[in-house]
């Protein structure tokens, strides 16, 4: 079981009972301003945009919210400029930590991810570290109440999709960067509802965590996840079930 998944079925059992709508929805303007900034507003021709707008719209952003945070990204509304860093390191047991950032303080965001990782027991690295045990994926997940897995595994995989698996109750569907709009596509066109769509980094192998370790990972995790300046996080951590029961 992939780290990625392992946190993402962690964050989609807490999403029910953390009211953190607020903070999420933040974090998915910044992304839609930045990319209709760095591509242009029109989704049809900008991919990034096209995907941040998918992720808005799976946690239920209103539309208004999404055609403001385009038009602070085209330059039609004043907003915040941000700037995009990548930072890696390592957590408890030497599990690795990719960390996307967007922020209008780059001085603030690094000393504030270097602190939450001391704190949690780890430390941030040198540029390049850890991003080659990552690989850039199209991730997609189904409740598997909401689907016969034989039909999702014929929609997804003739669409392009490289993996579809069982975790936690879920599907989870795996593609290629490139395949991703198109399997997505061809899930919404059989009227199959995703819980999460996005492009990811998947681990190309796990640590196994347990007991402390484990328990810091998730603090820390939850910790940058929490964090203003932090976008998205990944970790090729395994972290037991039951952490989270």
């Amino acid at each position: 079981m992939s780290g990625h998944s392992k946190w993402s079925s962690i964050k989609h059992k807490k999403s029910a009972t953390d009211a953190k709508r607020g903070k999420i929805f933040t974090k998915l303007i910044k992304e839609i301003t930045v990319a209709a900034r760095m591509g242009g507003g029109d989704p049809d021709a900008n991919p990034r945009l096209r995907t941040a707008i998918v992720a808005a719209k799976n946690e239920n952003m209103p539309k208004d919210n999404i055609e403001r945070a385009i038009k602070k990204g085209t330059g039609e509304l004043e907003g915040v400029s941000y700037e995009e860093n990548i930072y890696e390191g390592y957590g408890p047991g030497g599990a690795a930590v990719y960390i996307e950032s967007l922020t209008d303080n780059k001085k603030r965001a690094v000393a504030e991810i270097r602190h939450i990782l001391t704190k949690s027991g780890g430390n941030l690295g040198a540029s390049g570290c850890v991003a080659w045990m990552f690989d850039p994926k199209g991730y997609l997940v189904v409740e598997n109440s909401a689907v016969d897995e034989d039909v999702l595994m014929e929609v997804a995989i003739e669409a392009g999709a490289e993996d579809v698996r069982e975790d936690n109750g879920n599907y989870e569907i795996i593609t290629a960067v490139k395949d991703f709009e198109q399997v997505k596509a061809a899930i919404d066109d059989k009227a199959i509802p995703c819980i999460d769509a996005e492009i990811t980094m998947l681990p190309q192998s796990t640590v196994n965590l347990k007991g402390k370790e484990a328990e810091q990972m998730v603090r820390l995790m939850e910790m940058l996840e929490d964090c203003d300046d932090v976008q998205k996080v990944y970790t090729n951590a395994d972290i037991p079930e039951e952490l989270v029961d």
